[in-house]
């Protein structure tokens, strides 16, 4: 059946939502024949490493039981919340009880479902720019308005608290933060990250912060991120989001977090219970048994990919005319040297040099100069000589 002029109207906010970026710049790839080497997929924070074998033998076990075929609760199984707060209060202090945590379908869902708790149709949200576009999505299909946090490339995309006050009206509800940053790779160091939870609280609103990335914080960085779950109070401004796909390498069995205060998961739970009932069973019940197991080889992993990042480092370095303005042990944001649109950028650097990654303008406006690349998991091997490509790339095309 094809589309009329005559076909009942959807929800507005929903059509007016911009469409999943990814797929489509991933059609790009099919069109390079292989001639400046073989294709390097820098698009997709997807792990290129299959589970942990401890993990894999509880995910097998769970798989077969009868118990990851049941419904399991709305909040998630007990004994990963229970193993998600002991975690969290290893690696920042605080008081984290299970009872404070709700197991989520990934981390997207995670922040849909906060979003619907924290906020109506018409209210709004801060939201660092450049943005993660499935927050922006979701902000957009939910009726809420996103009000970009400026992240300016000589701040290394790290947003100034400064900035702050002037964004906040009588509609805002949340403030955002992502650390480290989804697309910028930027890392926000704690003095930062306490002035933006001084400002939320003197407020009155939400402070959502998403560390998908936690687990691959820099080299440099000992001790605590930060001491958000140490603040007195933290249960009625706090809303945490946490996804084990990337750490776990498990994205197909879609498990993630949130961890906020008793009325925030009270909301959550009428939510969930329309929305999922349950997140799926499987990979709960396997992560439950080697969350404290899996600490070395997560550590293990952190190592790999800042070693990883110096890498690319190193070979963008040798790419002319290319500037590195942020990187993290996950993702980077390059300043591209063309005088070209930056989708167009893209898209002839995946057909001609068989390099995909993704145009700064899917993370919103004024970003047509930077490209983001997801680098942790392409093999060394891959990476080098990836330099070379994108001057070879740039020659006799004109020049910013």
């Amino acid at each position: 059946m094809t589309a009329s002029s005559s076909a009942l109207p959807l929800n507005p906010h929903l059509v007016a939502t911009e469409g999943a970026p990814i797929p489509a710049a991933a059609a790009w790839l099919r069109g390079y024949d292989g001639s400046a080497g073989p294709a390097i997929d820098l698009s997709q924070a997807v792990p290129g490493r299959p589970p942990e074998p401890l993990l894999m033998a509880e995910l097998a076990k769970a798989g077969g039981s009868n118990e990851a075929a049941r419904y399991g609760a709305i909040l998630g199984d007990d004994g990963l919340r229970t193993a998600l707060a002991a975690d969290i209060r290893l690696a920042y202090g605080g008081d984290v009880e299970a009872g404070d945590v709700c197991i989520t379908s990934g981390c997207n869902q995670a922040f849909f479902v906060a979003m619907i708790a924290l906020a109506k149709a018409g209210d709004e949200v801060i939201l660092p720019a450049p943005w993660y576009f499935n927050y922006k999505m979701t902000l957009d299909m939910l009726g809420l308005t996103a009000v970009p946090l400026p992240c300016e490339a000589q701040n290394g995309f790290v947003p100034d608290p400064a900035s702050l006050r002037a964004l906040i009206t009588p509609r805002t509800r949340a403030l955002v933060l992502i650390t480290p940053n989804n697309p910028t790779g930027a890392v926000y160091d704690p003095a930062t990250l306490s002035a933006f939870a001084d400002i939320a609280a003197e407020a009155g609103i939400h402070l959502v912060v998403d560390e998908t990335y936690r687990d691959f914080q820099p080299e440099a960085q000992s001790g605590p991120v930060h001491g958000l779950f140490e603040r007195p109070g933290w249960r009625d401004r706090l809303v945490h989001l946490y996804s084990f796909s990337k750490a776990y390498a498990v994205p197909g069995h879609r498990v993630g977090a949130i961890v906020a205060g008793p009325q925030t998961i009270l909301a959550i739970t009428k939510a969930m219970d329309s929305l999922q009932i349950c997140a799926p069973r499987t990979g709960q019940i396997a992560i439950a048994k080697v969350v404290e197991a899996m600490l070395p080889a997560r550590q293990t992993m952190r190592a790999l990919f800042n070693a990883r990042a110096k890498v690319f480092a190193a070979e963008i370095a040798q790419a002319q005319g290319w500037e590195l303005t942020s990187i993290g042990a996950y993702f980077a944001y390059l300043l591209h040297p063309l005088a070209m649109d930056g989708q167009a950028v893209a898209e002839a650097l995946a057909k001609e040099a068989g390099i995909l990654c993704l145009p700064g303008a899917f993370f919103g406006p004024d970003q047509d100069q930077f490209l983001r690349v997801a680098f942790a998991n392409v093999e060394d091997e891959r990476l080098l000589g990836l330099g070379a490509r994108l001057t070879a790339f740039t020659k006799d095309k004109p020049l910013r």
